[in-house]
């Protein structure tokens, strides 16, 4: 890894209090190994990274749309054809969108429009301890620090979207933000440790999300908040649907909930003050092919004939937004 796993568990741990700080950093160290001497692909990744020229100290814009980084004309050009090269090595870039140093980095999801569904709703993250789970690039992470969190965490398990963020830390140096290249199911459990969790996009992916909320209650303290974003089906039956085979061409899709059958998930988990604040289908508007993706989008997912349906015939992708507290 980029990061330094001291320095990493020293910001969750600044007092040696908590019993978990010895664990985290056996997590983090078997993770290096593996990333430096085991994975082609993050050896890869951080060769990309680790030759790029020292960079400078450049102006930043984390709260608007596009999340900026310096402008055209700060690099030398050597450096510049670096960051190009590092941009176009660790594709496909699937959240942001970014502009580094004049780079319009167009990605398949149009994330700011998730985000500015939900930032009206959420408690002000200022002074809290956040996690994002299945944070990706981190461009959430980034449009959060501009409210000025204690500490944002991070968890990225796949080697390309973490490099992602390890790259943009590197030309961004956000203040207390990490990411560790871990599911959470790999996180010692952390007891009351977070104000707020963000869990979007990574529920239906979980074989076990009943048990998956319960432990991420337990990582929340008394008072904290769940944001949640999830796939769900049009109904209100107290029902999910389970693909035999793919959703949208994914073969590792469990549970579709209705927006009644995910409350009632989150009610069992032992959240409260449970309130669905959006339910949208997403479009072509908010995902698409870019020439930062060479893979197939939502177009591709959906049936040609009915853009209503996904290509194995099942409803078509709507995301419903959730937030619930501890009580």
């Amino acid at each position: 890894m980029l990061s330094n796993r001291h320095h990493i568990v020293a910001a969750l741990d600044p007092n040696n209090e908590f019993s978990w700080a010895d664990e985290l950093e056996s997590l983090l160290e078997a993770k290096e190994f593996f990333h430096r001497h085991r994975d082609r692909k993050s050896q890869a990744y951080i060769d990309i990274i680790e030759k790029l020229n020292e960079l400078p100290a450049v102006a930043c814009q984390l709260n608007q749309d596009w999340v900026t980084i310096g402008k055209e004309g700060d690099l030398s050009p050597q450096s510049a054809e670096q960051v190009l090269h590092a941009l176009y090595g660790l594709r496909p870039w699937r959240k942001g969108p970014f502009n580094v140093f004049g780079t319009a980095v167009d990605t398949e999801w149009v994330s700011s429009i998730k985000w500015n569904r939900l930032t009206s709703h959420i408690a002000p993250l200022k002074g809290r301890r956040v996690l994002d789970i299945g944070s990706s690039c981190g461009y959430y992470l980034f449009r959060m620090c501009s409210q000025q969190p204690k500490l944002l965490l991070g968890l990225e398990p796949y080697a390309t979207f973490y490099y992602q963020f390890c790259f943009l830390q590197k030309l961004i140096q956000a203040a207390n933000c990490y990411t560790i290249p871990a599911k959470f199911e790999e996180l010692p459990l952390l007891e009351g440790y977070f104000d707020s969790v963000f869990h979007m996009g990574v529920l239906y992916h979980v074989r076990s999300p009943l048990d998956t909320l319960i432990q991420i209650r337990r990582t929340l303290r008394r008072g904290g908040e769940l944001v949640l974003e999830t796939l769900v089906i049009p109904g209100t039956d107290y029902l999910a649907l389970s693909p035999q085979d793919r959703y949208a061409k994914m073969n590792n899709v469990y549970f579709l909930p209705t927006v009644n059958c995910l409350t009632s998930w989150l009610e069992k988990a032992g959240f409260t003050n449970v309130r669905c604040i959006d339910v949208t289908r997403t479009t072509s508007e908010e995902q698409r092919k870019t020439a930062w993706v060479q893979t197939e989008s939502l177009a591709d997912f959906l049936d040609a004939d009915d853009e209503l349906k996904t290509v194995e015939g099942h409803p078509a992708p709507r995301r419903a937004l959730m937030i619930a507290e501890v009580k």
